[in-house]
C-alpha cells in the first residue's frame, strides 16, 4: 500500500511539473467504508479510498478530502460541507467505496451503522444516490461520481419487505444524470455485482487509479480502458459501465506533458553552411566550405559532394574529347569518300560507254552518205584541207582497260569531250595537249573555269551534266555544218565555191574554161554507189594523215612556247593553220 502511494505521489510531481492543470478549480470526496458494524468487515475499501485519494492529489486537485468508515450522520456532514466546496469549483468528484443497495429502483449507499431490518429503514439510514448528485451539481465543467459499491451486498438478504411490490434489488440499478456533463461509474453493470478483489485494491479500482490520472487521456477513454482491463481480470464476470454524456472535447484530468524544448544542436551553423553550398554546388563551394570546416561528419560528406562534382566534369571533358575526335576524323574522311565514289561512279560509266560504243559501231569505221560525212571526212589529195574538233565516240582501239584512279578520270573525261563535241585527238590514260585543248574549248563555249592541264573530278562531273554538241561542229572548205554531219556545198548553174565556202558568180570567159568541170562532177555525181567505196577508204586514209599533221604542229607548237595566239582560241587558229599548210608553222 505504501508502495502504490509512493508512485501515485511521484507521478503526480512529475506531472504537475511538466505541465500546468487543467485551467479552473477541481475538488474530489472520497468515502471509504469497511469496518461495518452489523455485517463483515470489507478489506478493499479502506485501501481503495486511499488509492484515489492520492491519485486525485497527484493530477494536482485543489482540495481532496479523504473520509473512512463513516456513519450516517457522519456520512450527511460530509456530503454537506463538499457541497460548499463544489458550489464554485469547475470539477466536482465523488468516489465511494463499501456497500450499496438498490430498493424499489432507488439506489443507496450504506453506512457503517446501518441495520436495514426492513425496507423502509433505508430512508433513514442510508444515503440516497440523488443527494450525490444533488452535492456535485454545482460544478461548471465536469461532474463525475464513482462507485465501487456493487459487492455482493449481505443487507439484501436480509431486509424485510413492508410490501411484496417493493423489490431489493441484486446490485445497483441504472441511472440517467438529469444534467449535463454529467457521468456516473458503477463497477459493475446494474443489476450485477462486482468482486471486492484477493489484492490490495479491487479490480475496478486499481484499474481507475490506472488509466484516470493517465495525462492527456481523456476520462471517457480512461474509463474504456478499465472496462477492457475488468473483463480480463476477472474472466468477463465484471463488466464496469458509465451512464451520462460529455460533450465532443476531449476532457482529461491530467493535461498530456508540454513538448520539451529541443537540445540545440551544436552543428547547427555548419549545417546550414553545408546547405548553402549544396545549393551552389560548384567545386569553389565546397572547396570553401571545406577550408573553413577540415574536420568532422559534414567536412566527410563536403569531400563526397567535391569528389562526386570532379568526376561529373571528367565525365563530360572526356565525352566532349571524344565527340571532336569523332567530328575531326568524320571531315577528314568525307572528302576521301566522297573522291571514292566519283571515280567509282566513274570507271561505271565509261565502261558503259565503252559497251555502248562497242556495240553500236565497228572499229575504224567512218561512213559517208550521199553529200553527208561523218564528222571526220577528207577529200583526197595533198591539197586536202584538216577537219576540227568533232563530236565523235573515240574508236574501240583507242580504249585501254581501267587503270589508277587519275587515270581513269583522265580517260573519262576525254570521253565525255568527245560526246559534247569538243575532243578530237585520240583517248588515252594521259592528259595530253589534245585533251588540254578539248578543255579549253568546253571552258570557252561553257564559260567555266577549269584547269586544262589537270583532269579534275569537278571538271567531269561538270561535262558530264551536259547534253549534246556544246562545241561547234567545224568542217573542212567545201563542206557546212548540218546538226551533226558536215554536209556538202553544191552551187547551182554559174556559181562557184570560193575561199570564203560561199557560192559567187563566175565570168564568162572562166565559165568556158571550167565547162568540162561540171560534166565531169555530174557524171561522178550520178556513178552508182558502189563506185564510191573507193573514193571512203581514201577519205579515211587522209583522216589519219590529218590527225599526225595536228600531232606535228602542236609539236612545233609546243617548241615555239605554245604562243603567238591570243587566248585558247588564238592558239586553235594557228594550229589549224599548220594543218592546212602541210604541217608547217
Amino acid at each position: 500500500m505504501r508502495a502504490l502511494r509512493v508512485i501515485l505521489l511521484a507521478v503526480g510531481l512529475i506531472c504537475a511539473s511538466l505541465a500546468p492543470a487543467i485551467a479552473g478549480k477541481r475538488v474530489a470526496l472520497v468515502i471509504g467504508n469497511s469496518g461495518y458494524q452489523n455485517n463483515a468487515r470489507l478489506t478493499n475499501p479502506a485501501n481503495d479510498s486511499a488509492a484515489m485519494a492520492d491519485a486525485f492529489r497527484s493530477a494536482g486537485f485543489d482540495t481532496v478530502d479523504l473520509k473512512r468508515d463513516l456513519n450516517a450522520s457522519m456520512m450527511r456532514r460530509a456530503l454537506r460541507d463538499f457541497a460548499d466546496a463544489a458550489s464554485d469549483a469547475d470539477v466536482a468528484i465523488i468516489y465511494y467505496a463499501g456497500h450499496g443497495v438498490e430498493i424499489d429502483g432507488t439506489n443507496y449507499l450504506i453506512p457503517i451503522d446501518a441495520v436495514l431490518q426492513r425496507d423502509i429503514d433505508a430512508y433513514d439510514e442510508a444515503i440516497p444516490m440523488d443527494r450525490l448528485l444533488s452535492v456535485i451539481e454545482p460544478a461548471r465543467k465536469l461532474r463525475l461520481v464513482i462507485l465501487d459499491a456493487c459487492r455482493d451486498n449481505p443487507f439484501a438478504r436480509t431486509i424485510q419487505r413492508r410490501s411484496g411490490t417493493r423489490g431489493v434489488g441484486r446490485g445497483l440499478a441504472r441511472i440517467e444524470p438529469a444534467s449535463s456533463n454529467t457521468l456516473v461509474a458503477f463497477a459493475a453493470r446494474a443489476g450485477s455485482t462486482a468482486v471486492d478483489g484477493n489484492g490490495s485494491n479491487s479490480p475496478f479500482t486499481a484499474a481507475v487509479v490506472k488509466y484516470l490520472v493517465k495525462p492527456g487521456l481523456d476520462v471517457r477513454r480512461a474509463f474504456g480502458f478499465t472496462r477492457d482491463e475488468v473483463l480480463k481480470v476477472t474472466n468477463n464476470r465484471q463488466e464496469p459501465f458509465i451512464y451520462g454524456s460529455l460533450g465532443g472535447d476531449d476532457f482529461p484530468l491530467v493535461p498530456a506533458p508540454a513538448p520539451s524544448a529541443a537540445a540545440p544542436d551544436p552543428n547547427q551553423g555548419i549545417r546550414r553552411d553545408y546547405e548553402i553550398a549544396e545549393r551552389i554546388g560548384t567545386r569553389d563551394a565546397w572547396d570553401l566550405f571545406l577550408s573553413t570546416y577540415p574536420q568532422g561528419f559534414y567536412a566527410k560528406l563536403a569531400q563526397a559532394q567535391r569528389n562526386k562534382l570532379a568526376a561529373e566534369e571528367a565525365r563530360v571533358s572526356a565525352d566532349k574529347t571524344t565527340q571532336q575526335e569523332t567530328t575531326q576524323v568524320a571531315a577528314v574522311e568525307r572528302p576521301r569518300q566522297a573522291q571514292v565514289a566519283k571515280v567509282a561512279d566513274a570507271e561505271r560509266i565509261s565502261a558503259d560507254n565503252a559497251k555502248a560504243t562497242e556495240a553500236a559501231k565497228p572499229a575504224d569505221a567512218v561512213t559517208v552518205t550521199g553529200t553527208k560525212s561523218q564528222d571526220v571526212t577528207q577529200v583526197p589529195g595533198d591539197a586536202a584541207r584538216p577537219v576540227g574538233p568533232l563530236a565523235a565516240v573515240s574508236p574501240l582501239g583507242d580504249r585501254v582497260p581501267p587503270g589508277p584512279p587519275e587515270a581513269t578520270i583522265a580517260r573519262t573525261l576525254q570521253n565525255e569531250l568527245h560526246r559534247v563535241g569538243c575532243g578530237s585527238g585520240p583517248v588515252s590514260e594521259t592528259w595530253d595537249p589534245a585533251a588540254e585543248q578539248a578543255l579549253r574549248l568546253f571552258n570557252k563555249n561553257v564559260g567555266t573555269r577549269f584547269d586544262v592541264h589537270v583532269a579534275s573530278a569537278d571538271a567531269l562531273d561538270t561535262v558530264r551534266g551536259k547534253s549534246g554538241r556544246i562545241c561547234p561542229l567545224i568542217c573542212r572548205h567545201g563542206f557546212r555544218p548540218d546538226g551533226d554531219h558536215c554536209e556538202k556545198i553544191v552551187c547551182k548553174g554559174g556559181y562557184q565555191l570560193n575561199d570564203d565556202n560561199s557560192c559567187e558568180r563566175v565570168a564568162r570567159d572562166r565559165r568556158r574554161q571550167d565547162k568540162p568541170a561540171p560534166v565531169a562532177n555530174a557524171e561522178r555525181n550520178s556513178a552508182p554507189a558502189p563506185d564510191r567505196q573507193p573514193e571512203q577508204a581514201e577519205a579515211a586514209g587522209s583522216a589519219k594523215r590529218t590527225e599526225a599533221l595536228y600531232a606535228q604542229c602542236r609539236l612545233q607548237m609546243m617548241r615555239s612556247g605554245g604562243g603567238g595566239g591570243r587566248g585558247p582560241l588564238g592558239n586553235f587558229n594557228r594550229l589549224d593553220s599548220c594543218v592546212r599548210n602541210g604541217g608547217r608553222l
